[in-house]
């Protein structure tokens, strides 16, 4: 019989989230999980240079990208169900942990114990920086409908925001003062910010080399 654990992760792409909300753009778990993954790794990142963190950044990574693994079988339970009462946050800990087992079942037994630190994630480092971009990335995304001028987002990206800054994590705050300000801007404002970190002309992404069109 084939094995079925890739075949299950590939079917992350059909599980959208925020399915409450009115989105001006779909997000499904396989997007979110990669953004998450860059944001996770970028944070242990910080954490280790500036802040004394011991963590491995690649092992962050890797963990982010499987952190929503379980919804796979469970779909994206929106978050003012998941959080209305403590026996409902429960509740759900427990058939999130059993999907998790279901997934590692679903590979050779000699490869489990290779991917079950990142599909479970038992670190506790290592799970307070993916927590973190979890939370980040669902900002970003408030931050993406409101530029679209989808006001649905408003109130979610008010308390996530003020999630974020209650977040101990240094890194966390060291990446939303510094990176954070970035995601406000159009294409040709970055562009133009990077002509002027770097101070040289940059490629037009738009119209070809130099502004000029090819």
């Amino acid at each position: 019989m084939p094995e079925s654990f890739f075949p299950m992760i590939a079917r992350m792409r059909y599980i959208n989230r925020w399915g409450l909300m009115r989105n001006t753009q779909p997000e499904n778990i396989q997007e979110h999980s990669h953004q998450v993954a860059v944001l996770a790794h970028a944070l242990a990142v910080i954490q280790n240079r500036y802040f004394g963190g011991q963590v491995d950044p690649g092992a962050v990574a890797v963990a982010a990208l499987y952190h929503d693994a379980s919804e796979i079988l469970t779909g994206d339970m929106p978050t003012p169900i998941k959080y209305d009462n403590p026996d409902i946050q429960s509740a759900y800990k427990a058939v999130e942990a059993t999907a998790e087992q279901k997934l590692l079942s679903m590979l050779p037994e000699d490869l489990r114990g290779e991917f079950e630190a990142a599909v479970t994630i038992p670190d506790p480092q290592v799970r307070a920086l993916v927590k973190a971009a979890d939370k980040l990335s669902a900002y970003l995304k408030c931050v993406e409908e409101r530029k679209a001028g989808n006001a649905e987002f408003r109130s979610a990206e008010e308390q996530t925001y003020a999630a974020l800054r209650d977040n101990p994590l240094p890194a966390l705050d060291y990446f939303m003062d510094r990176f954070l300000p970035g995601f406000q801007l159009t294409l040709d404002e970055l562009q133009r910010c990077g002509e002027e970190l770097s101070g040289q002309t940059q490629l037009d992404l738009i119209t070809g080399k130099d502004g000029q069109a090819q």
